[in-house]
């Protein structure tokens, strides 16, 4: 008997073996050959891609390394460090920096002294030598020529040569 909304589901019915939804036909090689040209997707843009990808990341490897090799493990301070203690005006043209210097023993250091006028500007400019010595502390008094007064002297900067 058929009833309006039977269905008949049993095995090798035609509702149970006809897909409900079926696939969307797969295009043909000529025709993806032709959306992947009018999209760019072509072999060599995807060589040129990956090629883009491989030397940008060998660039920054590179970049890496140098910046490590650059503040890498090698590089140490040697404990050198400075504290200004004084300056003297002696005349318009010489001012004496007085400075306490630490650096490992045995080693010697190279340091800049400035003195600067009211303005900030630089009027005297001297880089000292700082022999290696068994101990760790030294005061060094340093005269400095200048090319008009000076109103404070210091440490500009020190390093291990």
């Amino acid at each position: 008997m058929n009833y309006p909304g039977h269905q008949d589901n049993h095995p090798g019915s035609p509702e149970l073996s006809e897909p409900q939804h079926p696939s969307a036909p797969q295009p043909s090689a000529a025709t993806a050959a032709t959306l992947d040209d009018r999209y760019g997707r072509t072999p060599g843009r995807a060589r040129r891609a990956r090629f883009i990808g491989i030397v940008g990341a060998a660039a920054v490897a590179l970049v890496f390394l140098v910046w490590v090799i650059w503040a890498g493990p090698g590089q140490t301070s040697h404990g050198l460090d400075t504290d200004d203690i004084g300056y003297q005006v002696v005349s318009d043209h010489e001012t004496v920096v007085h400075t306490q210097i630490s650096v490992d023993p045995g080693t010697a250091a190279k340091c800049a002294v400035q003195v600067l006028d009211k303005s900030y500007t630089i009027v005297g400019w001297k880089e000292i030598r700082v022999p290696a010595a068994e101990q760790r502390t030294r005061s060094v008094t340093t005269p400095v020529q200048t090319v008009s007064r000076g109103v404070t002297g210091l440490i500009h900067d020190c390093w291990v040569p």
